[in-house]
């Protein structure tokens, strides 16, 4: 089996598109579909169905497709670890980011990786615990910062930090404008389930930690609007729609935080553990080894700033 022509198959299969795929490998694509027709033939089954939409696996094509992803990552781990043998910690690293920590690290993260691992190349993807989930799964993600990631057998883990999840509501001091807000006093858990909240749909770990919190003490959240979005939910916050419960360092990614106050919660605390995880079905690199150092560096240092 050709390895090229693997990697095309995978590629198309994955972006569903003979055109998107030719775009991303920088190959004809009267070039590209004669090599995976060539795939094909060798193998005697048809891989691909292709139809006005694009191009979907068929049942043998996706089990290809799983095993085909296995075959590419396992050469590349090859090449990496034969690279390190040089002493140069190369290859790709591709880390998914919660939407709460992203703005806050991005750029840090960024500048540690140029520090310590100036040979790899870095991808960076933001998204919630259900995509960075399945990028695990498909390996399109070689480790992931999630909230309170259930146990699996798939996964491996190690603790990042634990926080403590604030009320975040508009702050009327402001009148639109950026001044200091005074400290709130905190809040009991009670209290908050009294007010109208903005929260993620399920199943966002928040979403999931905040409604078992609150079932403990016999309670349910009064959701007002259920938002997908940190920056959405914060601007509807800062419009007075109702409340948000977050970690305070979120606000980092709000150009003017001081329109918003932060409460704890008490009554109980509602403690949410920040997670590195990567899959336990794949090897990982000399490379991902250190990745995870310095993710782990500048999550801390990025937190505990703020």
């Amino acid at each position: 089996m050709d390895l090229k022509q693997l990697e095309y198959f995978v590629r198309v299969a994955e972006m569903g598109s003979f055109t998107r795929a030719s775009i991303s490998l920088d190959v004809a694509q009267p070039a590209l579909s004669r090599q995976i027709r060539l795939l094909e033939v060798e193998l005697r089954q048809n891989l691909l169905t292709r139809n006005g939409r694009g191009a979907v696996p068929t049942e043998a094509g996706k089990l290809l497709l799983e095993h085909g992803r296995g075959i590419l990552h396992q050469v590349q781990l090859t090449r990496e670890e034969l690279g390190a043998a040089r002493g140069a910690l190369a290859g790709r690293v591709s880390i998914g980011l919660p939407p709460s920590l992203s703005k806050l690290i991005t750029v840090p993260l960024v500048l540690a990786f140029r520090e310590h691992l100036p040979q790899a190349q870095l991808t960076l993807t933001e998204g919630f615990s259900v995509q960075m989930h399945e990028g695990l799964r498909l390996g399109n993600l070689d480790m992931a910062v999630l909230y309170n990631p259930g146990q699996s057998t798939e996964l491996e883990m190690s603790t990042l930090d634990e926080d403590e999840l604030s009320l975040i509501s508009h702050n009327p001091q402001t009148g639109g404008k950026s001044k200091p807000a005074k400290p709130a006093p905190a809040i009991s858990l009670q209290d908050v389930a009294n007010l109208p909240l903005i929260l993620p749909s399920r199943p966002n770990a928040f979403r999931i930690l905040i409604e078992g919190e609150m079932m403990a003490i016999g309670r349910r959240p009064e959701v007002m609007l259920e938002v997908d979005g940190l920056n959405a939910i914060l601007n509807l916050v800062k419009e007075g729609m109702g409340h948000a419960v977050l970690p305070s360092y979120t606000l980092s990614n709000f150009d003017n935080p001081d329109t918003f106050t932060v409460q704890a919660i008490h009554s109980p605390r509602i403690m949410s553990q920040l997670m590195l995880v990567w899959s336990s079905r794949r090897p990982t690199t000399q490379t991902q080894r250190k990745a995870m150092d310095v993710v782990n560096q500048v999550v801390l240092k990025a937190i505990h700033r703020n």
